[in-house]
């Protein structure tokens, strides 16, 4: 439940144009919805600034479904993360406001519009197969309200291409570096800029590779300070935590 729902009761109460009673069953799912097969975070909203995220991997698509159809009740934007294109198609049965994005396997239900900041998250790739977490985290640090610029294939292998955009390293609030292979890209973006550098390692590579491990491993024992690392081809947490990191910045900017 949007907070604002709960003041909406909370006034009524106060007003006296409902009884208490009645507040109490509107109020009676709190703090979380129990569908049986599924206990959804109705207040996940009011904790952390963003509602309950649909991670659809391993799903049953009949409980993806219901999860959606009690969701809907709340007037939010609803997200879901590695969904395929049939569970798209299930959902535009249940309701007309909805995207999906192919090339990340996201699905949007927007039921709001998305007011973005005024600073910048730069998501940059180390090659073009990087680009499907990268655009995971594009996507989800888009739909939390952010404005967010893409930088693609500028990997340490040809590292002009990558200098020859300094202009956008320097002004962005926050940096997603996502790259495969050995995964060095962070490292060099991490020693030219002074801000939070998101690593994202992902399972692009050769055998040695080994699924993206050796870019994980590269990533957390870089010699760059400032930089942090989510797991491989995680795409949506590097997005989700950027987004955490410029919304914290923004605040401060509107205190001083």
């Amino acid at each position: 439940m949007k907070e604002k729902n709960i003041a909406r009761i909370l006034e009524e109460v106060k007003k006296g144009s409902i009884e208490v009673s009645e507040a109490m069953e509107q109020l009676k799912d709190l703090p979380f919805k129990d569908l049986g097969f599924a206990k959804i975070d109705q207040h996940r909203e009011i904790r952390n600034g963003y509602p309950e995220v649909i991670f659809c991997q391993g799903k049953e698509l009949e409980h993806i479904v219901g999860i959606v159809k009690h969701m809907l009740e709340n007037e939010s934007n609803i997200f879901l993360t590695r969904a395929s294109k049939e569970i798209y198609e299930a959902l535009k049965k249940i309701t007309g406001d909805i995207e999906y994005y192919p090339v990340p396997e996201i699905i949007v239900v927007k039921k709001q519009e998305i007011e973005k900041s005024e600073s910048v998250i730069l998501v940059a790739t180390g090659g073009t197969a990087d680009i499907k977490v990268a655009e995971e985290a594009a996507l989800t640090a888009e739909i939390l309200g952010n404005t967010v610029e893409r930088l693609y294939d500028v990997g340490v292998a040809g590292i002009h291409r990558l200098l020859g955009h300094t202009d956008k390293l320097q002004k962005a609030n926050v940096i997603i570096a996502v790259a495969g292979m050995e995964g060095a890209l962070p490292s060099v973006i991490g020693g030219l800029v002074d801000k939070p550098v998101i690593a994202v390692p992902t399972s692009v590579g050769y055998g040695a590779n080994f699924q993206g491990l050796s870019a994980l491993l590269t990533m957390l024992n870089s010699c760059a300070s400032g930089i942090g690392v989510v797991n491989i081809d995680n795409g949506f947490g590097g997005g989700y935590l950027a987004s955490t990191i410029n919304r914290q910045i923004e605040k401060a900017g509107k205190k001083s």
